[in-house]
């Protein structure tokens, strides 16, 4: 029996697994400083690469294998034969090649093989082509592709591979001893394999070499939403309400009711103030970036300036590391839900929000940004809580159940634009405009503005700094220059002086490193400014979602919440703790503990360096962290699927 039909399916194959390997060779080099693993480690996670590899390549040459199967004998090597051959060969190359290259910019700006975060930026193609075309000389890289599909078949004429294909005119029952394994191969391997039988061990690196970026895009694309139930670990409701209830309760709040489940609290405040509230977003903004914390290139001299007049939070935490993770903590106050955002998923309205909170005390409520909103979901999650929006609208629609304005950002008012948006300072001038305008209606303002100059491609106006364009260093700095002349704008305003500008980073630039989750990634610099007659550093460990209760804490509120996060102001008793996750892995941190739960009901325990955060997994758990990580984040899971984060605003409860 001959083999010959299929060779240019097994020299394909091959072909794959070959540069899949070298791949996996450039990143454990590229990512050296990181590996911390044993010899065995690395074997096993090369070996478990070489099966998802496999399976990649299988499925790639699935439908040709059903092709040389099916295709009657008397075609073999016709015109008809090689013109498919050649079609289907050169697309499914083409393919095979880009997604190879493009796992390396992807590895550089997450590192992780492709995940959600790809599949999320699938659904936008204008801003991710527009991105690569401004970030890469997309000419010379399509070229290039082109270049490995004819060198590829070079080598296959080379190899004879594509003659034996055509000129073996095998019986189909010969065929079939050949494709009948193969294809079965292929089911069986889909059928058992799971991505995350590659996550063997604590360090990040070694998991994500054992992955192929392919299989890894469709593992994401099937499970984009991760039912808490399903797939983390879990204690009685009312065993996790009970805690949840306990450690939620501030001295200066009371529950609404004494029912088992109820976490809604009367905050009472005194003496209240009713200033405009400007929120500024800065995307992808590491605490590291400042001098504060070390920094010797001064690229933040604005935010450095700002934080020593300000209330500053020397030790924050990003509960993730996406745009919409930040906004859904600094939004809605909850720890962060496994899989999606909650800003992305459907059925997001009207939930208790700050907006909600702003609502209550007259604010007309902004979101603000220099992009097309209907990116990551934005403007109907935004619109959805009671936003006004104002951003490019590319025309994208708003769902047409949302009750809310939209205003777009004329052409005339635009200096720069990328492909994420308008620059920073056109952006801030947006904000300028509408506090005018409300300002001129006698009624305050809550604006919630997000940045978008600190991003790939990272351009943004000559002339503004002294770093040449295109690198995050730069990019940094024009934010902060565009932050500076904000500020610098806003003082010369009436409402100025009335005014409290809240500023804080989305996320960190990169979540890379050691572990599953690295704290010192998630570390972010936020400040309170102009708050009358307040300057302090708070040093305490806090999270994001606790930094707008905070501020209603500091304005001497009075309000009803369900909020997650608490009042950290120095004066009041707080237990320090931090919320941080990623899409699938989140944890509690507390007492220099990190009590880490993923989507294999998995609960770990690390003991957290107070010298760089570094991780240590501890053998004898502490039970009392692991019941409340576990209850933070089954009950704000529980809320979200069943509605209960609507609850203050389809009881439109009055204060008492």
């Amino acid at each position: 029996m001959s083999t010959k039909r299929f060779s240019t399916v097994f020299s394909v194959l091959g072909i794959y697994m070959f540069v899949s390997f070298l791949i996996r060779i450039t990143f454990i080099i590229w990512s050296a400083k990181d590996v911390d693993a044993s010899l065995i480690s690395v074997l096993r996670s090369f070996a478990t690469g070489i099966l998802f590899d496999l399976t990649a390549g299988l499925c790639f040459l699935f439908l040709y294998i059903i092709y040389l199967f099916l295709l009657p004998k008397r075609w073999i090597g016709s015109a008809l034969d090689k013109a498919f051959t050649y079609i289907y060969l050169s697309l499914t190359l083409f393919i095979i090649y880009f997604s190879l290259m493009a796992e390396i910019p992807f590895w550089d700006e997450f590192g992780v093989r492709f995940n959600f975060i790809a599949v999320d930026y699938l659904i936008y193609t204008y801003e991710v082509v527009s991105n690569i075309n401004q970030s890469y000389p997309l000419p010379l890289v399509i070229a290039i592709l082109l270049a490995l599909v004819v060198a590829t078949f070079i080598l296959l004429h080379k190899t004879e591979a594509l003659r034996k294909t055509f000129s073996e005119k095998s019986s189909i029952r010969i065929r079939a001893i050949y494709a009948a394994p193969l294809l079965l191969t292929t089911v069986l391997l889909l059928e058992l394999l799971q991505n995350k039988q590659a996550d063997f061990s604590n360090n990040a690196v070694i998991n994500e070499l054992g992955k192929n970026g392919t299989f890894s895009f469709f593992a994401a694309f099937r499970s984009n939403e991760l039912d808490y139930n399903s797939f983390y670990p879990k204690l009685p409701e009312n065993e996790i309400y009970s805690i949840v209830r306990k450690h939620l309760l501030q001295e200066n709040q009371n529950y609404t009711s004494g029912q088992w489940d109820n976490i809604i609290r009367y905050t009472k405040g005194t003496n209240e103030k009713r200033p405009n509230v400007i929120l500024i977003a800065i995307e992808s903004f590491s605490a590291d970036f400042l001098s504060t914390f070390g920094n010797k290139e001064n690229i933040t001299p604005n935010y450095d300036s700002l934080a020593n007049n300000s209330i500053f939070f020397n030790n924050m935490y990003a509960t993730g590391t996406r745009t919409v993770r930040g906004m859904e903590a600094l939004t809605l106050c909850v720890p962060p839900t496994p899989g999606n955002s909650i800003v992305r998923r459907p059925d997001n309205k009207g939930l208790f929000s700050t907006a909600t909170v702003f609502k209550e005390k007259n604010y007309h409520s902004y979101f603000i940004y220099g992009g097309d909103g209907y990116f990551d979901n934005m403007n109907n999650f935004f619109g959805g809580q009671g936003f006004d929006i104002v951003d490019r609208d590319r025309g994208n629609p708003l769902s047409d159940d949302i009750p809310t304005h939209r205003f777009k950002i004329p052409d005339n008012e635009i200096s720069f634009e990328n492909a994420w948006g308008i620059c920073d300072e056109d952006l801030y001038n947006q904000a300028i405009k509408y506090a005018d305008k409300t300002f001129a209606q006698n009624t305050p303002f809550f604006q919630f503005v997000m940045t978008t100059s600190n991003h790939k491609p990272y351009t943004f106006p000559d002339g503004k700094i002294d770093l040449p364009k295109g690198n995050r260093n730069a990019a940094v700095k024009y934010t902060d220059y565009a932050l500076g002349a904000f500020i610098t704008k806003a003082k010369k305003k009436s409402w100025f002086a009335n005014t409290v500008f809240v500023i804080v980073a989305d996320h960190c630039a990169s979540s890379a490193g050691k572990w599953e989750i690295n704290i010192d990634k998630h570390h972010i610099p936020a400040i309170i400014y102009n708050l009358p007659e307040r300057s302090q550093r708070i040093d305490r460990l806090v999270s994001q979602i606790d930094l707008m209760p905070t501020l209603f804490g500091y304005l001497g509120w009075n309000y009803n919440t369900a909020f997650y996060g608490k009042d950290v102001n120095e004066t009041k008793a707080y237990e320090e703790r931090a919320f941080i996750g990623n899409y699938r892995t989140l944890g509690m941190l507390k007492r220099n503990l990190f009590t880490q739960i993923d989507d294999r009901k998995r609960v770990k325990q690390f003991s957290v360096s107070e010298k760089d955060n570094s991780l240590t997994e501890v053998k004898s758990q502490d039970k009392e962290l692991v019941s409340e990580t576990i209850s933070y984040y089954q009950t704000a899971s529980e809320r979200f699927k069943n509605g209960k984060m609507k609850e203050l605003n389809k009881k439109n409860q009055q204060l008492p």
